[in-house]
């Protein structure tokens, strides 16, 4: 599913951690690790100069290390720093602000792991017009129905958005939205002033726009009005919601990301072990999402984009790293510039929420699930093969929030092309059906027969809906249907479509045998496997039509009293061969052979 990458290498990180509300983002190129002190370079590792912030830093400690709180205090006041945070519930180790010459001095300490610079967050957003996110998630397939089905609202689930903060009495709240954490401002509310936290709030537990109507959503605001914060805050609101989430079950929100970060992964990997479901941002770069923190977290669900026609969203990073896909083009939501108002934005920030929603309802009907229980139910309930354009290796799952739906056998398909009954097809043409609501794979069989009772051609688990194959004969008719499956059983077969392949280009004379070769180096003898006595001096004539994917030879034989000898051949990289050879009397004989390929074949002989 995903491949976590430990990014300790001579690169050094590259932490431009941006909004993932937003499709223009900034990159920057990396910069060497500090090396100096005979200290390991994988301890240190400095930010971009575009994002750093100087003379402030992320100390990671030991896993073995105890009493952190002293342990910080004490590094910090050595060192001559100002302590920020103190982590203790996520990774173990604190924020600093002091001279970068004197944080060096800790990398001696043997309870330290590693130190990173501390960086910036910021934030952008598009505005739009339309509205169908949770239109589509209710539904395997377009068009929408303009209705939103659910089973379960999210009552009792608790979400916290690790954003901007939210307008806490914004009526798609209904007095269930509440102050968690306010990192920005010490003893602050968590109120947005931005508007992004909001919006995702929106989106996940609104009474009109929202996918958990009767979640209780927490505020964690880690950026400020103007959509910037730091690694260091973001850690620190994590760590708040690993130390003060109840037994409710629980779903955290990360609509952000950037650049790999060690620290960053670390805290929300250990949040997870500590019982939360983290649902978190591909990110807007168009770029493979295994070089975003914290998309490239394993444990959590990282979520891609997509638009209301079922095409991948055209900013949305993307890879194996992406576990689900969810709208995020065009997404309508509450905003916080009054307590009715609402906004259009798009990002793989508004696909997040979706599923953050969805990761509820789930968690309503089985509370006691762990976030990887809760992980594999929404990519095991998601809809196959519905999106269009998505990035080689990303998985093409679309969210699916109706999880209590018992499944039922999907109907049959309906085949689609070649016409039926159509003429001068491709002897390696491509078979399209239709896609059947509800199926995972499909089994397609084709014959000579129209009641099959010989198959050319039979294949299941096919999982797009269409299949080429090859090998056909020319001027042959041939009949094909196709069947759907899911968990639930089986559909009945298609309707029975016929078509015709093309006469062959290359035409023959004289005398027809056929045969099959089964593959490259198999051969026959002709005619009927034997062999035919010319008493009279004259030429033999043999023409071979073969498969058009094949490569089959023509070689005429001659008996000389010891052996089979070639007396004549026809070699061309097709399966089209002529021969015309002018002997004396004897013994003769014709072979085929595959160079490379296999299938039926036609053998037209001419004697003397």
């Amino acid at each position: 599913m995903k491949n976590f990458v430990r990014f300790f290498s001579l690169v050094a990180l590259v932490i431009t951690l941006v909004f993932v509300g937003c499709q223009d983002q900034q990159t920057y190129s990396p910069q060497e690790p500090v090396v100096n002190q005979n200290v390991s370079p994988l301890q240190f590792f400095k930010a971009s100069p575009a994002t750093r912030i100087p003379d402030h830093y992320i100390v990671v400690f030991k896993e073995d290390v105890t009493k952190v709180a002293d342990n910080a205090n004490l590094m910090a006041s050595q060192i001559g720093g100002k302590l920020k945070y103190v982590y203790q519930h996520t990774i173990k180790g604190f924020a600093v602000q002091v001279p970068e010459q004197a944080v060096k001095g800790l990398l001696n300490n043997p309870n330290v792991a590693y130190i990173e610079e501390d960086q910036v967050v910021n934030i952008s957003v598009t505005q739009t017009n339309a509205t169908w996110g949770i239109d589509r998630v209710d539904q395997r397939d377009l068009p929408l129905s303009t209705t939103y089905t659910y089973d379960y609202t999210g009552e009792g689930v608790d979400v916290y958005v690790i954003d901007t903060g939210i307008r806490l009495d914004h009526t798609e709240f209904e007095g269930r939205a509440y102050t968690g954490i306010d990192i920005i401002t010490s003893g602050g509310t968590a109120t947005d002033g931005n508007g992004h936290g909001t919006h995702v709030a929106g989106t996940i537990g609104g009474k009109t726009y929202g996918i958990a109507k009767k979640v209780r959503l927490y505020a964690v605001r880690v950026l400020d009005n103007s959509g910037s914060g730091t690694i260091s805050g973001i850690i620190s609101g994590v760590d708040w919601v690993t130390s003060h989430h109840t037994t409710n079950p629980a779903v955290a929100n990360m609509s952000l990301g950037g650049s790999a970060s060690t620290s960053l992964d670390d805290a929300v990997r250990r949040s997870i072990a500590d019982g939360i479901t983290y649902v978190v941002a591909a990110g807007n770069s168009y770029a493979n999402a295994a070089n975003y923190s914290p998309a490239r977290v394993t444990e959590a669900i990282t979520v891609g984009s997509t638009t209301s026609t079922d095409a991948f969203s055209s900013f949305s990073n993307y890879g194996s790293v992406v576990d689900i896909l969810a709208p995020g083009s065009n997404i309508t939501s509450a905003w916080y510039t009054s307590t009715t108002a609402t906004n259009t934005i798009s990002g793989t920030s508004m696909a997040s929420p979706h599923v953050a929603g969805a990761a509820a309802l789930y968690l309503q009907a089985n509370p006691t699930a762990s976030p990887a229980t809760v992980q594999s139910a929404i990519i095991n309930n998601a809809t196959l093969n519905k999106i269009t354009s998505v990035p080689s290796g990303t998985p093409n799952r679309l969210l699916y929030t109706l999880f209590s739906s018992t499944p039922t056998p999907p109907a049959a398909p309906t085949l689609s092309s070649p016409a039926n009954g159509a003429t001068g097809v491709s002897t390696s043409p491509t078979l399209v059906w239709n896609a059947s609501s509800g199926a995972t794979s499909y089994r397609l069989q084709v014959s000579t027969s129209s009641s099959f009772s010989t198959l050319t051609f039979d294949q299941s688990g096919i999982t797009a809906t269409s299949q080429a194959i090859s090998g056909l004969a020319n001027s042959t008719t041939y009949y094909w249907r196709v069947n759907a499956s899911n968990s639930a059983g089986t559909s009945a077969w298609s309707s029975v479509w016929s078509f015709t392949t093309a006469a062959s280009s290359q035409t023959c004379t004289g005398t027809k045998y056929t045969g099959t070769l089964s593959g490259t180096g198999a051969s026959q003898i002709q005619p009927n496997g034997t062999y035919y006595y010319s008493s009279v001096s004259g030429t033999h004539k043999g023409c071979l039509i073969g498969p058009s994917n094949a490569d089959f030879d023509l070689y005429l034989q001659k008996w000389n009293g010891l052996t089979w000898a070639n007396v004549a051949s026809s070699t061309s990289s097709t399966s089209y061969e002529n021969i015309s050879y002018t002997g004396t009397s004897g013994y003769y004989r014709w072979r085929i052979y595959s160079y490379s390929g296999s299938g039926s074949y036609e053998f037209y002989l001419i004697k003397p």
